[in-house]
């Protein structure tokens, strides 16, 4: 999809952001970093719940794990409102067929999972 698709979700960037990136570190520069580094954690944390010997420890990894995650959505959040990111809506045809091409995996499913 083109950026001028009338499917843009998107927010205006601040009006202070230069128009051309320079080389020195910018808000957007800032908060990429910390998200990259919150990335970085979850993945981390996820090998070691999965690696954890002791209930109790597993039990405070994942709610470090679950913290971790959480940061992470509110500083997409962040970006988004500040225009650092746009989504693209999808037409509901192309939607439902996806679902229609897919639904027909839940059969193979373990225990008789199904797609809600």
């Amino acid at each position: 999809m083109s950026p001028n698709n009338n499917n843009t979700i998107a927010n205006p960037k601040p009006p202070y952001e230069p128009q051309v990136k320079g080389p020195e570190l910018s808000d957007r520069d800032r908060i990429n970093d910390v998200l990259a580094t919150e990335k970085y954690l979850a993945d981390s944390f996820g090998i070691a719940a999965r690696e954890a010997s002791h209930a109790s420890l597993h039990q405070d990894i994942m709610m470090v794990l679950n913290e971790t995650h959480q940061c992470q959505h509110e500083l997409f959040e962040v970006m988004f409102s500040k225009g650092h990111y746009k989504l693209e809506a999808e037409e509901q045809q192309k939607l439902d067929q996806a679902y229609q091409q897919f639904s027909g995996y839940s059969t193979q499913f373990p225990y008789g999972g199904t797609l809600q």
